[in-house]
């Protein structure tokens, strides 16, 4: 019988060996449970072939097909990826719907001699766990934000004070997505879904009875939307803010934004649509500075004339309440490295 799961947690914290997803390489790649490899027992060719023989010729047929294409790359799969596991080996087995296609490759194994087991529903269930968790319900972490100007190293202070020992979740890291007009990053962002499952996952990681730190962001990362529980947390949080001077903030982008500056087409290309947002003067001015090859320069001016305007646009907006204010004056390895340590110092303050 295929197991139930309750709470997004109860699935998380399973005591199976492997979790392997058989659905296409592309629903994998959509979305899926934190941990799962995919062993497709349908590649997308196939099943859009299935699909497609379901609707239009005949269900007997396409199961017929289906059944034969199935047990053939699931025998792959045995003496592939699988051939190595012993007796004892227990894994978890999901596809869509938790029917037919996992259910096969379950029997599969439990005939091989090893104890797989389903999950009821599939991927729909643990999709719907995610969405009660990230949707329905309040968010059970304490949430405190780190603030500041575009530039103050604050996803690099993430680590650090991980490392301090302060619960941080980087959103930014999830997301794939530095959260600003050079944002990009080589690879793409997730979809919204694995995004969504993804950050579930790491919450469940994080203890509820300790303050969690996470990086004052809007609520957009991105194309990435942040859902609305933890959206709402974020929202009602104290802030740490960083403070540093511009000069060291430009010296800190260009080293973090080193590829897209390297190339000056993508870069004039990001910039162009601002020229209804400040202006054609500026613009030129930045193109004269990438033509110039003037990183520090432009980094100053994006800094000063286009990050902190927005920052100090959306603080008034927001009215956020700042429990703390941290300087530093300069970025470097060693200013981090102090920064981070009274930044872990002021978090220990706020949550009492």
């Amino acid at each position: 019988m295929a197991l139930c799961f309750e709470t997004l947690g109860d699935l998380l914290n399973h005591d199976f060996d492997t979790v392997i997803d058989v659905r296409s390489p592309a629903e994998f790649a959509e979305d899926h449970v934190p941990g799962a490899i995919n062993l497709p027992v349908l590649d997308n060719e196939e099943r859009a072939r299935v699909g497609t023989m379901y609707k239009q010729v005949s269900p007997f047929k396409a199961r017929k097909i289906g059944a034969a294409l199935v047990f053939r790359n699931a025998s792959a799969h045995i003496e592939g990826p699988l051939a190595h596991h012993e007796g004892d080996w227990r894994p978890l087995v999901y596809c869509w719907r938790g029917g037919q296609r996992s259910g096969s490759f379950a029997w599969m194994l439990r005939e091989i001699g090893w104890r797989s087991e389903t999950i009821q529903g599939g991927y729909k269930s643990f999709r719907r766990l995610v969405t009660a968790a990230l949707y329905d319900n309040p968010l059970p972490h304490r949430l405190i934000q780190l603030g500041g100007y575009t530039g103050t190293a604050k996803t690099a202070l993430l680590p650090r004070l991980q490392a301090l020992g302060v619960q941080v979740l980087d959103l930014e890291g999830i997301a794939r997505h530095r959260g600003s007009l050079l944002g990009g990053m080589p690879g793409g962002q997730p979809s919204q879904k694995a995004f969504e499952a993804d950050l579930a996952g790491q919450l469940h990681a994080l203890d509820p009875a300790r303050p969690v730190l996470v990086e004052a962001e809007s609520s957009k990362i991105g194309e990435i939307n942040l859902p609305p529980s933890l959206w709402d947390a974020m929202k009602s949080a104290p802030w740490i803010e960083v403070s540093a001077p511009v000069e060291a903030r430009a010296r800190y982008l260009a080293e973090a934004y080193e590829d897209i500056l390297a190339d000056a087409d993508r870069l004039r290309a990001r910039l162009a649509p601002l020229r209804y947002h400040r202006g054609h003067a500026l613009v030129d001015h930045w193109d004269s500075l990438i033509a110039a090859n003037d990183r520090l320069g432009l980094c100053a001016s994006l800094a000063a004339d286009h990050y902190d305007p927005a920052y100090e646009r959306s603080m008034r907006a927001i009215a956020p309440s700042v429990a703390e204010r941290v300087p530093t004056q300069s970025l470097d390895d060693a200013a981090l490295t102090d920064l981070a340590g009274r930044l872990a110092q002021a978090v220990q303050r706020i949550s009492g």
